[in-house]
């Protein structure tokens, strides 16, 4: 298929991305930074690549429970409907988007393969979520275009991933690195990883940042910098038969210095988990 059919491809399946984005705030795999929850790739991978002319679809549901960084704001616990679609040019997955380009091939077990991507991060808050946000104004999520390349081979998954703010909420960037590596025992997967995410200091300042105007006893003026989160995850699927998954992630994120010293937050590091069912047709 010509690029240009594929681009269209991509901006045909916006519409169920943004909707589908707007309620998932949970999905089968780790909390991304900007509170969004990023569905695991490994749901799909029983099944083969789709043809050139195939597609498959799937639909589930999942939960999650999150802590919350800010001093007392306790954790999110949320629970939605998940919506997975992919063919040969596009996988939509949880809150976000993939426009597939073309991989390189490097040997027998070895490959890189290319995307464009969007997500929608519901990071923010609003004032009322906890004491010490009360005379804030209100932080908004975004949506975030960027752009990923992971490398498969034999002994990992090593993916890095930018992505810049297109909302211009925070005029922010994040970049992760990430590797990962899946295990396989009859139906079980288990799928440890490590990761580094990069956050630049509009995006700090942005969530995490106080303004002089919000400035008060107990909450002074801070402006954030660039930092780098660290995390570890496991995710444990189950596959009940070839259309059925069934999924488990439990990850911890250290969170950056930056943002540990800003005077909303009173804590280190956060825990996350979520638990879900997705059946493909």
């Amino acid at each position: 298929m010509p690029r240009a059919s594929s681009t269209r491809t991509f901006f045909a399946f916006c519409p169920l991305l943004f909707g589908a984005s707007l309620t998932l705030l949970a999905s089968p795999a780790a909390w991304a930074q900007d509170g969004s929850l990023n569905p695991t790739p490994a749901a799909t991978e029983p099944q083969p690549q789709p043809s050139a002319d195939a597609s498959r679809w799937g639909l589930g549901m999942a939960a999650g429970v999150k802590q919350q960084p800010y001093t007392g704001a306790g954790t999110k616990t949320q629970g939605i409907p998940l919506i997975y679609y992919e063919n040969r040019y596009v996988r939509v997955l949880g809150a976000g988007a993939e426009l597939k380009l073309p991989e390189i091939e490097l040997g027998s077990n070895s490959s890189l393969s290319f995307g464009l991507r969007a997500k929608y991060g519901l990071g923010g808050y609003e004032p009322s979520d906890a004491p010490i946000l009360e005379g804030m104004q209100e932080r908004k999520g975004s949506v975030w275009l960027g752009a990923g390349v992971t490398w498969h081979n034999e002994i990992a998954d090593i993916s890095a991933e930018w992505l810049g703010d297109a909302s211009g909420k925070s005029k922010g960037q994040q970049f992760r690195l990430g590797v990962q590596h899946d295990f396989r025992a009859g139906s079980f997967t288990l799928t440890p990883r490590i990761a580094a995410n990069w956050l630049d200091r509009k995006y700090v300042d942005y969530y995490y940042g106080v303004r002089t105007e919000e400035s008060r006893p107990g909450r002074p003026a801070y402006l954030g910098a660039s930092t780098v989160n660290t995390e570890i995850g496991l995710r444990v699927d189950y596959a009940i038969d070839r259309q059925q998954t069934v999924f488990v992630d439990l990850s911890a994120t250290r969170l950056g210095k930056q943002i540990k010293n800003s005077p909303l937050v009173d804590r280190s590091s956060q825990t996350s988990l979520s638990v879900g069912y997705l059946f493909r047709f």
